[in-house]
């Protein structure tokens, strides 16, 4: 049966408007790309606690800094280029400093603005706001785990750090879901090598496994949609298991998922790894073409993944 596919970027419009309903202390804030984001659902649902700031991310999360002050949950939204770059004074100074319980929505993630270029794919974002004392970091994956993560994080106190795609995500999971922060996921069992993915690339690296098992290679697939804090248990658990890791990210390689998982492997089992992400600059473009030509698939994640194995011991 064909997986249903759902834009990520519409999800979450959807939840945010549930969680309004849910919710009076939830505020949403907007750099005049609601439309694009999805927040104007909310906006439409309780015009009073939506506020448009225009272009101006600065100032935008500094408002909700005070909101936060005000026991109030702000969520502010964006583009997660524009929110990691023109925000990151405030996201750190502010927001991060003084331990806020403000939630940052970072949409349009990777390189899922596609034909829009170089100048709006995000492919360094998890690197800073990773490095950033107090935030919670979550990559979904499929149209639940973003309802779910939107819930979660509204209930979490603090600064969380969710981020979000424009493109649509065939759905993984389903109402049953137990999304919990910081607990990733046992997609599929295996034995030979363990795929490590989050965000899009949970999707792809199910298709690699299938491609993988087509030959006779046993492929374990995690989603660790939490990068901060991290699922050291389940990722040494697998990683000791397979003794071979390719990590999978819409991201550059420094920084982000790949950088967190060399972490826990070298501080506490080190083993054979290989990561899939950027290394530069992307063109614009369709975005299945994107992934495809900066080998960010399916094919190219079991590529890499053959390659690890070649050198388990």
């Amino acid at each position: 049966m064909e997986q249903k596919v759902v834009a990520i970027r519409d999800a979450y419009g959807a939840a945010l408007k549930n969680l309004g309903g849910q919710n009076e202390k939830v505020v949403v804030l907007e750099a005049d790309v609601g439309s694009s984001s999805k927040s104007i659902l909310f906006g439409k649902a309780y015009p009073e606690r939506y506020f448009n700031v225009g272009i101006a991310e600065l100032n935008m999360v500094a408002m909700a800094a005070g909101f936060a002050k005000s026991g109030l949950i702000p969520f502010v939204n964006c583009f997660a280029v524009f929110m990691t770059t023109r925000a990151a004074d405030p996201l750190n100074s502010l927001i991060a400093y003084d331990n806020l319980n403000v939630k940052v929505a970072a949409t349009y993630c990777g390189l899922s603005p596609a034909y829009d270029g170089a100048s709006h794919h995000a492919n360094s974002d998890l690197a800073f706001i990773r490095s950033v004392p107090n935030f919670t970091v979550i990559s979904v994956c499929d149209a639940v785990e973003t309802e779910k993560a939107v819930q979660a994080a509204a209930k979490l106190n603090g600064p969380v750090y969710l981020r979000l795609s424009r493109a649509g995500a065939p759905v993984i999971f389903d109402e049953s879901y137990d999304f919990q922060v910081g607990k990733g996921v046992l997609l599929k069992e295996g034995k030979d090598v363990t795929l490590i993915a989050t965000g899009a690339l949970v999707q792809q690296s199910l298709a690699a496994a299938e491609l993988l098992a087509a030959e006779g290679i046993s492929a374990e697939v995690l989603d660790i949609h939490t990068i901060k804090p991290i699922d050291q248990e389940l990722i040494l658990a697998s990683a000791q298991k397979t003794g071979a890791v390719v990590t999978a990210e819409e991201h550059s390689i420094y920084g982000g998922l790949g950088s967190a998982v060399a972490e826990v492997l070298v501080e506490h089992a080190p083993l054979p790894l290989e990561r899939i992400g950027m290394s530069g600059y992307a063109e614009s473009g369709p975005y299945e073409a994107l992934l495809h030509k900066y080998e960010l698939d399916a094919p190219a994640i079991a590529a890499k993944a053959k390659k690890v194995l070649t050198r388990k011991k």
